[in-house]
């Protein structure tokens, strides 16, 4: 079974952009322009970090968790970070350890 996540990026401009996938790694790289791919919303908003990845346990919870984060103002969204226990969905936060690490290898 594949593993889907919903991740969390921060811009150089300090917004937050919410989007979904398989592989995280690939997925930055897609959106820092190193690959084809990214968001056309991120272009030129580099550079981009990881600032929360959830795991889910397929592709339907990411797409509703996804569209329940977008909703979410900025404050909620920087609570969520803090605490997943309101999340209406299943997930796991991956570790800031984690995050530090992908933040690391992607460029």
């Amino acid at each position: 079974m594949t593993r889907w996540y919903v991740y969390l990026l921060k811009t150089a401009g300090n917004t937050l952009y919410t989007g979904i996938t398989v592989d995280p790694k690939r997925r930055m790289r897609q959106h820092s322009g190193l690959i084809k791919g990214g968001a056309k919303a991120l272009r030129g908003k580099a550079p981009l970090v990881y600032y929360c990845i959830f795991e889910v346990a397929d592709k339907s919870l990411a797409l509703k968790l996804e569209a329940w984060i977008k909703q979410r103002n900025r404050r909620a969204k920087e609570a969520l970070v803090r605490d997943a226990s309101e999340l209406p969905y299943p997930a796991i936060r991956l570790t800031d350890e984690v995050i530090r690490q992908m933040n690391s290898t992607h460029c």
